[in-house]
């Protein structure tokens, strides 16, 4: 065996023994119940949301021209992520009343200007795609055009 084979392995090893050790702290720890609709939740939020949600932007995205459609997708991926992170605390997940500290900034606005500072980038890239796409077809266009010179073959013959 070589060494990137024995990394490899190693790795495939360490990645199922934290496996094993995760599903021995589910076992011993989470009553089945609990877990199952823990699980089946995750299930039915993964196809019955997320999905649809993520084809429809795929569909919704297809309309946008084809030089810009990279930038808009990852607006869209980068903006699912950083609002996936965020939801537990702007839906106030661990706040409670009587400890004001936990949670004290409004994580709603600044989640809605995260957002919107990605939507502003996403918009400038794409509109300097778009100005470097006319340029690049202005480049054709207009001025005075050369008559092509006449090749050095012909001229001998």
């Amino acid at each position: 065996m070589n060494a990137g084979t024995l990394t490899k392995a190693a790795a495939y090893a360490a990645g199922l023994a934290l496996i094993g050790l995760g599903l021995r702290g589910i076992v011993d720890e989470v009553p089945l119940a609990g877990w199952a609709k823990w699980f089946a939740g995750a299930a039915v939020l993964h196809d019955g949301v997320l999905v649809p949600a993520v084809l429809a932007a795929g569909a919704l995205t297809g309309l946008v021209p084809a030089g810009q459609r990279r930038a808009a997708r990852a607006a869209l991926v980068i903006g699912a992520c950083v609002t996936a992170v965020a939801i537990p605390v702007v839906l106030g997940y661990g706040r409670r009343p009587d400890e004001p500290s936990r949670l004290p900034l409004p994580y709603g606005r600044n989640l809605a200007i995260v957002l919107g500072v990605i939507a502003a980038a996403a918009a400038c890239v794409m509109a300097a795609r778009a100005v470097a796409a006319r340029r690049r077809a202005g480049r054709g266009r207009g001025g005075a055009t050369r008559a092509p010179r006449p090749s050095r073959k012909g001229a001998r013959r």
